[in-house]
């Protein structure tokens, strides 16, 4: 059975689309930038509906609540082989983040070596234009993108 996660994915048009993206913390992708960012998002809780799941994970991995706009599901993508992601976008035009304070994880650092170390879940997050995040994202929410601007061309 896949492992089932939520992300909130804001957007904002300045004309031209950006979404909001953030580079991924711990060792493993500290020197990688390209499809080492995701959307904010994390695991659903046994029970848990996948919005209030999606909300929950963006203020915990960016230290700040998603802003209170209206939000359209655009259905899940296939993050991995066993990870499906429920993707909810919301319009952002005014969100900015002041200072990123990030949910921490801990894990053995360095591996095999017994010792536990403690990381940022995220960090760094911005505001990407379309074509730069298509080089950011990891390639498993690429799709997300592309039901993004499906989504917004259908309401033009």
């Amino acid at each position: 059975m896949p492992v089932t996660s939520a992300g909130v994915l804001l957007f904002r048009r300045t004309p031209a689309l950006q979404v909001f993206v953030a580079h991924m913390g711990g060792p493993f992708w500290a020197k990688r930038h390209e499809h080492a960012w995701s959307m904010p998002k994390g695991l659903l809780e046994p029970g848990e509906a996948p919005l209030p799941a999606a909300l929950r994970e963006f203020a915990e991995e960016i230290g700040v609540p998603a802003p209170s706009v209206d939000y359209t599901e655009l259905g899940t993508v296939r993050a991995s082989s066993s990870k499906v992601l429920h993707v909810f976008a919301g319009e952002a035009p005014g969100f900015e983040v002041g200072e990123l304070r990030p949910g921490m994880f801990e894990m053995e650092w360095p591996p095999r070596s017994g010792r536990t170390a403690e990381f940022p879940e995220v960090d760094e997050a911005r505001w990407a234009d379309a074509a730069e995040a298509r080089t950011l994202l990891v390639k498993g929410q690429l799709a997300a993108l592309d039901r993004l601007e499906q989504h917004l061309a259908a309401r033009a």
